[in-house]
């Protein structure tokens, strides 16, 4: 007989998220918003005049978002809270104000209640205005919305929760999310050498393990 836990220890196949669709009333003009964003354009193909798929990449995801004519029987605007995991929240809302995305100010939620009418269906529903004030990981959030209103949630990871990452399997999605590692544990190194009171030699081995391990949540 085979139990819940002999299940758990078996090797399953790897399963990859890689889609999510979003419902659009006007093709051309999401595909203009989402090329705006600086997202890469994956593919683009019709076929006759009642089908048609297009496919963007945020900068560094695995996963990829598709919308089209006659793809998904959903309503426009209906998809809510899709996540965006970014290292750095303010440069990333920057980056879009840049591009003359509406994004919000940053902002977390009021202590531990979901609950609330600020904004239904994401998370943090009750928004307190600016980010985190104890910069915790998880814990701050801004949001736009694309022409239809479909919902985009962008939250600050800087450290995953343990079990979140392989302890060992280490990964950054670009270069711009191994710069922020690089920079949180510089700064953690720093604090570091100021207990030692002299020069670490040893630092690029204090480096490698506390990216590990912060990337881990250990």
């Amino acid at each position: 007989m085979t139990t819940a836990n002999d299940t758990s220890k078996a090797r399953l196949a790897d399963m990859k998220l890689e889609i999510v669709v979003i419902p659009v009333s006007d093709v051309d003009r999401a595909k203009a918003f989402y090329a705006g964003l600086g997202w890469r354009l994956d593919a683009d193909f019709a076929t006759g005049d009642d089908f048609r798929v297009i496919q963007f990449t945020p900068p560094g995801s695995g996963a990829s978002v598709i919308f089209g004519k006659n793809v998904t029987p959903a309503a426009p605007g209906s998809a809510q809270g899709l996540y965006l995991i970014v290292s750095d929240l303010e440069a990333t809302r920057k980056d879009l104000l840049a591009r003359g995305v509406d994004v919000s100010e940053a902002f977390h939620h009021a202590g531990d209640s979901y609950a609330g009418k600020d904004e239904p269906y994401l998370f943090g529903r009750i928004r307190v205005r600016g980010p985190d004030p104890e910069h915790r990981s998880y814990r701050s959030f801004a949001s736009f919305r694309d022409p239809d209103g479909n919902g985009w949630v962008f939250q600050e990871i800087t450290s995953r929760l343990p079990g979140r990452v392989a302890g060992d399997a280490t990964t950054f999605a670009s270069p711009a999310d191994l710069a922020s590692a690089f920079r949180r544990a510089e700064a953690a190194h720093g604090e570091y050498e100021k207990t030692l009171g002299h020069r670490d030699d040893h630092w690029p081995e204090w480096y490698a393990d506390y990216m590990v391990r912060e990337q881990s949540g250990k």
